[in-house]
């Protein structure tokens, strides 16, 4: 899951960074309105952890464009103020969870598990191709009633191909669901995942297809 933090105090914004990538998230961050703007119009996030206390733009005003541009992630607002009326304005604009300042890392933690459960971040509550199963809230895949083994890494990797089961997936995909900003991964790096992910389920029902020169499609083999 690739999430957006559009926040301007950097010792938060930092703090949460690091938090959720300990947990296997791709994160980037943005200090004020006009790039949180930006931002959403030119990548593809999971999810956007909004304060709406910007500068330059209110958080409020980014929520609202975006909603308005049809765009459909996850909206989680930060708010320093408890009153009633910021929290109205947000979930009515289109936000799907609020926060009040201060609040607890691993309450915020749940509260993306929450949404994924939910089905808000881009995929069912439970993701399902033949004999493998996962759960994109608690970040466990499970062949034939086993939990595989994976690295952070390969979980996001085998996540977007059970998203698009069935489909062609390309590395740049890939690669936009793993990477943050300034951050580089190479085609062999994708291949590498790829390779470790096939050792991992072979002798299953499910393969991982290798389209020369276009991808990898996920698919569940069925007897002929």
């Amino acid at each position: 899951m690739h999430i957006l933090i559009a926040e301007d105090d950097a010792a938060l914004s930092n703090g949460l960074s690091r938090a959720l990538r300990q947990s296997g998230y791709a994160v980037d961050c943005v200090q004020d309105g006009q790039q949180a703007d930006t931002a959403l119009v030119g990548d593809r996030f999971d999810l956007l952890i909004l304060d709406l206390g910007l500068p330059l733009v209110s958080g409020l005003e980014v929520l609202r464009r975006a909603r308005a541009r049809g765009a459909r992630l996850p909206i989680l607002i930060l708010t320093a103020s408890d009153g009633v009326n910021d929290r109205v304005r947000g979930l009515d604009l289109g936000a799907d969870d609020y926060m009040v300042k201060p609040f607890d890392l691993p309450e915020l933690e749940a509260r993306i598990r929450a949404l994924a459960r939910r089905g808000l971040c881009g995929a069912a509550p439970t993701l399902q191709v033949g004999p493998l199963s996962m759960d994109p809230a608690s970040r466990v895949a499970v062949m034939h009633g086993k939990r595989l083994d994976l690295s952070a890494r390969e979980l996001a990797v085998l996540e977007v191909l059970v998203r698009r089961a069935g489909r062609l997936v390309n590395k740049e995909e890939l690669v936009d669901h793993l990477c943050e900003w300034g951050e580089e991964v190479s085609a062999n790096a994708i291949e590498v995942y790829v390779h470790r992910l096939r050792k991992k389920i072979e002798g299953s029902s499910v393969r991982i297809a290798t389209v020369r020169g276009l991808g990898y499609c996920l698919e569940a083999l069925t007897d002929s």
